[in-house]
């Protein structure tokens, strides 16, 4: 690297020091050099076209990319190290949650620097030297209590997702500029793992969030080439899983897929963050008001449309089509609420696997047996059905924005559900916990994100006011500071929770993440 200024702060950890090496600090900024000019102007766009939305515009399939969709191609063959993908576990990359999670019988594991993760430097840096040594085999950890925790002989495939195009790594800078978290995971993780990975027959896999247009599954596209080049690996050795989670992205499937070709593992349905996206696009206009969160399920007229036209799509592609997260939480010690959570479990991933998805996420490790039986009795022996093509499926834009049809009620329980995460998860984020359980269901940033873009848009449209948020805001924390005691209310910095809360759920401006805005309140 030359004529360039590379700032890294410490993590306050030696071992993890390992991690930013010089090799591997010039690697992620030469990524930065080369690709963070087309991230800021793929950034600018989207803003455009958000301001576009806000002005009356709309969403339709994009004339301009016909060809592609009418085209006659198929992305790579799935890779033979990982053609049966029928339930994933995700989590953030705590030494302990990731041993958990490769030992869960899952068939993958997705270690998670986004939304379930909270990006404290101790985090990011600390979560790559877990995946090292998950590699290596070497992954332990003893609890306070004295339990062991070591690897299984044959633990999940590793699949790694960085954060989205549109957040910053502030602790590492070039030239005083902070780069993209995007390309810091990803090329922290390149350089330690994809050669372990390689010289074991394994393959180099990625989920990537949040992309809203093509162009942005192109940008990684080129990373991923220029990457391979430069670590001397062979081209598309690394394989990417989109997840379809923003409503532009939805009308933009074939085109990612088409970007991304050869480095290609599928398409995934991220059923939360489409939920938000909706509600962000249209946050202004009243025929896309929404209901209590519970009541959006994927069964709702706008959320079927569009898992099925993802597996339609992917399936025409040969590409894996997968489903999206069952964030309940197994209780074990109510046995009722146990049951209606395994229930629960069961019928979604028996709807996803008779949709024809070929896999699925859970959160927790009590329920990958629930739904790999779903899948088991759809698929058998078969390791996918990304053969079985859905030619009976027609989804157009009316479908996909029809988020006036959504059945349900605008209620006090909702309103308190919604006050309650968001207030709960935004304590856990700024302590540095991504993912959180609360009232039964893994909360991650973006089912938070749905909880504070919920209580905007009904105060927006009237349908509550900002005078009665807070005062539900007042008697929430109440309850939750007589629930986990004082010790633990102060620890989970309540003023500044409070502060951010009010900013992203009551504010005259809506910010485009919380995340934004609460990584300035992150050391």
């Amino acid at each position: 690297m030359t004529d360039r200024r590379l700032d890294v702060d410490p993590t306050g950890e030696d071992s993890q020091e390992a991690i930013l090496t010089p090799e591997a600090l010039d690697f992620v900024a030469e990524l930065h050099a080369r690709f963070d000019p087309r991230r800021q102007e793929l950034l600018a766009a989207r803003r455009e076209r958000a301001q576009a939305l806000a002005d009356g515009g709309t969403l339709d399939f994009l004339p301009e990319t016909s060809e592609i969709r009418d085209g006659d191609w198929q992305v790579a063959d799935p890779p033979q190290d990982y053609l049966d993908r029928r339930v994933e576990i995700t989590g953030p990359t705590d030494r302990k949650l990731v041993i958990n999670a490769l030992n869960s019988g899952a068939r993958g594991f997705m270690a998670d620097f986004e939304d379930a993760n909270s990006p404290t430097w101790a985090n990011q840096v600390g979560g790559h030297l877990n995946l090292i040594d998950a590699i290596e085999g070497t992954i332990a950890y003893r609890s306070s209590d004295g339990k062991e925790y070591e690897l299984v002989d044959d633990p999940a495939t590793l699949l790694v997702r960085p954060r989205g195009w549109h957040l910053p790594e502030k602790h590492l800078r070039v030239d005083g500029q902070p780069v993209s978290g995007s390309l810091c995971d990803f090329g922290l993780y390149a350089i330690h793992c994809a050669h372990r990975l390689h010289e074991r027959g394994r393959g180099v896999f990625f989920y990537l969030p949040k992309m809203e247009h093509h162009r942005e599954a192109r940008l990684w596209n080129d990373v991923f080439d220029w990457a391979e080049d430069a670590l001397d690996l062979p081209h598309a050795a690394m394989r990417a899983t989109v997840l379809i989670e923003t409503l532009p992205a939805a009308f933009q499937m074939d085109e990612i897929l088409y970007e991304l070709r050869e480095h290609s593992l599928g398409l995934n349905a991220g059923r939360w963050d489409y939920i938000f996206s909706m509600i962000k696009c249209f946050r202004d206009r009243p025929e896309f008001v929404l209901p209590d969160r519970n009541d959006v399920k994927m069964t709702v007229p706008f959320m079927s449309a569009y898992a099925s036209l993802l597996v339609k799509t992917c399936h025409a592609r040969g590409a894996f089509a997968m489903g999206g997260m069952a964030a309940l939480i197994p209780s074990r010690k109510d046995p009722e609420a146990n049951e209606r959570a395994i229930q629960a479990v069961r019928e979604d991933k028996k709807r996803e696997a008779e949709m024809g998805f070929d896999g699925t996420w859970v959160a927790h490790p009590d329920v990958v047996g629930v739904a790999t039986e779903a899948f088991d009795a759809v698929l058998g022996d078969k390791p996918n059905q990304i053969d079985r093509r859905r030619d009976d499926v027609q989804v157009g834009p009316a479908q996909l924005l029809d988020a006036a049809s959504t059945p349900g009620e605008i209620t006090e329980e909702g309103l308190r559900n919604d006050v309650n995460v968001g207030f709960q998860y935004i304590s856990n984020w700024l302590g540095g916990r991504g993912a959180a359980g609360i009232n039964n269901l893994m909360e991650d940033a973006a089912t938070a994100e749905i909880s504070r873009s919920q209580i905007w848009q009904w105060i927006r449209h009237g349908k509550v006011t900002r005078d009665h948020v807070r005062e539900v805001l007042d008697e929430e924390m109440a309850k939750i500071r007589a629930d986990v005691g004082d010790e633990v209310w102060e620890k989970g910095r309540p003023e500044d929770t409070r502060e951010l809360f009010e900013r992203v759920a009551l504010g005259e401006e809506f910010p485009e993440f919380l995340t934004l805005p609460a990584y300035e309140k992150l050391d």
